[in-house]
């Protein structure tokens, strides 16, 4: 089996310095930049959306006809839900460090690091076979199936960095796909989120956007999960990222969710 999935990452909707959590429509700048990344896009024959009215408008601004899915959602903020990350670290500061730094907490009582990583790494398991998908939808739903596809822990999900309208490719191989010319696939591990990693590796993860030309790429079978361990890495700090897709992603404000 060998899918080739690429997300489109979804803006954040307005143009404020600190979006609160949760979904909320675009306005008239999102939808013309979401625009600008329909060239970008490759060719594909299984389109998806998170159902948030974020991700249907992106769709609808890039012309695709997206299903909407519901494993594609964004994380759940629980009471965060409304809040701007500011508004939280003013009320509730441990409880947002705690979120910051460990994957299994949920101080706002919705959805953990870990449980997402745990859901987008079923969904991955899902694909059907020999597709070529794409997904629309937002940076913590990215960030939580490069998570997998790296054999990541999951405590290196803040330091994935997924601007908004990033276009980001991996291809997937079930483990028997691999020839002799093929780079060896990373061995089941499991991850921080509790997770089995069986089956499917990344050969190549791809990060593209509407103002660069060339693609970088990461090689997974190279990627060490120890040096995207969050622990070795201060997670307050907005500079860290072990995956930089902001280096070649759009020209517009990086948005860490």
């Amino acid at each position: 089996m060998t899918v080739r999935l690429t997300f489109l990452c979804a803006t954040p909707g307005s143009g404020a310095p600190d979006p609160a959590f949760g979904d909320c429509a675009l306005d008239e700048r999102g939808r013309r930049e979401a625009a600008s990344v329909k060239a970008a896009l490759p060719p594909y024959s299984l389109a998806l959306r998170a159902p948030s009215i974020r991700c249907a408008q992106t769709a609808e601004a890039v012309g695709v006809a997206a299903a909407p899915e519901n494993a594609l959602r964004d994380i759940d903020y629980g009471r965060w839900t409304g809040r701007t990350r500011a508004d939280i670290a003013a009320g509730d500061p441990h409880g947002l460090s705690a979120w910051l730094t460990d994957p299994d907490a949920a101080p706002h009582g919705g959805e953990s690091v870990a449980g997402l990583c745990r859901r987008t790494a079923a969904w991955l398991g899902s694909l059907p076979d020999d597709a070529r998908v794409l997904a629309i939808t937002e940076a913590p739903v990215v960030r939580a199936a490069l998570v997998h596809v790296l054999s990541a822990p999951a405590r290196a999900f803040w330091h994935l960095d997924v601007p908004p309208l990033s276009v980001i490719t991996v291809t997937l191989h079930d483990a028997g796909d691999a020839g002799a010319g093929d780079p060896a696939l990373p061995r089941q591990r499991a991850s921080a989120a509790g997770a089995a990693l069986a089956g499917t590796a990344s050969v190549g993860v791809a990060f593209a956007g509407p103002a660069s030309v060339d693609a970088a790429s990461v090689d997974a079978a190279s990627v060490d999960a120890a040096a995207v361990d969050a622990a070795a890495v201060d997670a307050a700090s907005a500079d860290s990222a072990s995956v930089d897709a902001a280096s070649v992603g759009p020209a517009v404000r990086r948005t860490r969710r």
